[in-house]
Parts: C-alpha cells; sequence; structure tokens
C-alpha cells in the first residue's frame, strides 16, 4: 500500500540509498551527483573500469562496482554489495542503455538483440532482483526506469532502440501495478535529446539546429534536467505517481 505520511514539502532523500545502473557517466552519473547532493548513499554500477573511483569522488561513502549489466552474477552482487553494506536497498535508478542505429530494412539481428538485451531485459532482471530484495526486507521503494521520448513517438534509424524503450514503458506499468500492494512505486522518465558527452557528439551541428526547431523549448534538455526529475520521483512529493511515463522533452511530443 502507498502510504501517506504528509505533504513532503523538502523532496527529502536523505539518508535513502540508491542503486544507478550506468553511473559512470551521462545522465546516471548526473542522477549519482544530484543524489548525493541529497544525502543519498549511492551504489553505481557500470561498466567503466574506474567506476568505483568515480563514486569515492562523489562521496566517500558511495561505491562502484564495475560490470556487465547484461551479466545475472553481476547483477546479483551489486544486490548483494549493496545490501550489505548499506543494510537497505531504497531506490533503483536503470539508466544503463545503449543506441544501435540503422534503417529497418538493414537492421541485423546482432544490433537487435543486444539492443533489447541491455536497454530491455537487463534493465527488468535489475528491477525484479531489486523488487524482490524490496519485497523479502518490507521496503517501501522506488524504482525509476529510463525510458526515451523515441518510446512514444518513431526516429528515423531508430527501430530497435524505439522497440526497447516502449517495452521499458509498458514494463513499468505493469511491475507499478503488481508492487503497489508492497509500498513500492515504479515510474519511468522519457528525455529528449540530453546533452551528455554522447549527446553533443551525436547532436551538435546542423542536425541538431533543425531538430530543435521541432521543439518548443527550441533547445535540448541538460543531464542536470533529469536527475532532477529523477530525485522528485524517489521523493515523498511523487508518494501517489507510480506507473506514469513523465516525458521531459520540451514540449517535442505534444504536437
Amino acid at each position: 500500500m502507498l502510504k501517506y505520511y504528509g505533504a513532503d514539502t523538502n523532496f527529502s532523500l536523505k539518508d535513502k540509498v540508491a542503486i544507478i545502473t550506468g553511473g559512470a557517466a551521462g545522465i546516471g552519473r548526473a542522477t549519482a551527483e544530484f543524489f548525493v547532493k541529497k544525502g543519498v548513499k549511492v551504489i553505481l554500477a557500470d561498466l567503466n573500469p574506474k567506476v568505483d573511483e568515480i563514486a569515492k569522488s562523489l562521496s566517500s561513502d558511495s561505491i562502484g562496482i564495475s560490470g556487465d549489466i547484461t551479466n545475472e552474477t553481476y547483477r546479483q552482487k551489486v544486490i548483494q554489495e549493496a545490501g550489505k553494506k548499506y543494510g537497505t536497498i531504497d531506490i533503483l535508478v536503470n539508466c544503463a542503455g545503449i543506441v544501435a542505429l540503422d534503417q529497418a530494412e538493414t537492421l541485423n539481428d546482432k544490433m537487435w538483440d543486444t539492443t533489447m538485451e541491455v536497454n530491455l531485459k537487463a534493465s527488468f532482471k535489475m528491477a525484479q532482483a531489486t523488487g524482490k530484495y524490496m519485497i523479502e526486507n518490507k521496503i517501501s521503494g522506488c524504482i525509476i526506469n529510463m525510458a526515451s521520448q523515441a518510446g512514444v513517438i518513431a526516429l528515423d534509424r531508430h527501430v530497435a532502440y524505439c522497440a526497447s524503450k516502449g517495452a521499458i514503458i509498458a514494463m513499468t506499468k505493469v511491475l507499478a501495478m503488481e508492487w503497489g500492494k508492497y509500498g513500492i512505486r515504479v515510474n519511468a522518465v522519457s528525455p529528449t535529446v540530453v546533452l551528455t558527452e554522447l549527446g553533443h557528439k551525436a547532436w551538435d551541428g546542423p542536425v541538431g539546429d533543425q531538430f530543435k526547431k521541432q521543439m518548443p523549448s527550441e533547445r535540448f534538455a541538460e543531464p542536470d534536467e533529469i536527475a532532477g526529475t529523477i530525485a522528485f520521483l524517489c521523493s515523498g512529493a511523487a508518494a501517489m505517481i507510480t506507473g506514469h511515463n513523465l516525458l521531459i522533452d520540451g514540449g517535442f511530443t505534444i504536437k
């Protein structure tokens, strides 16, 4: 049951424990930085072998665990290490993901399978393992799945990516429906282009300028804007929000 404890005017996250996949860079790292400022203890899960150094640079009480999120043994290690060190897991943010671009008629099996393995299956398996931990330990936790505006609209050369993100939105709704009785909230966020390092490489220049003309905001999102939205959804101020897909797209999809 989603309990009401009164309006949280502070959007407090102090002393919460959060696992963030893909936490070494991009939106994941921005979320980790935002969380630490809000008093959250973070566990960063990322392929980057220096992820523990990155975590320690954010907070001495944070840890990073390097590995492949598509590997079951690694996923279990992340859950176990988080529980062992902090005694709880309050939040999971599924940020790890990839983009494989090609026309639908030429996209090969490897690109499709890898996209689904990383974006969809790994996100589900991390949510499944974390949800199970929360249920067994009677934790009213919060899970945030990284979807995309590409999950609700069509983008050229994005067939695998769009399919994976659309599936994440559907998955989020089912998890929210099944786990609400345990006090677990599950939501998705769907950003537009975000100006991470990879975002700049892909969208700086004429292509990006043309895309922005289609957006009421006339600009792309900054990583900390996505992080702030995630923090809100994890706070008590969002206690009645579950099963929702929150678009952060500068109005792109309203047309």
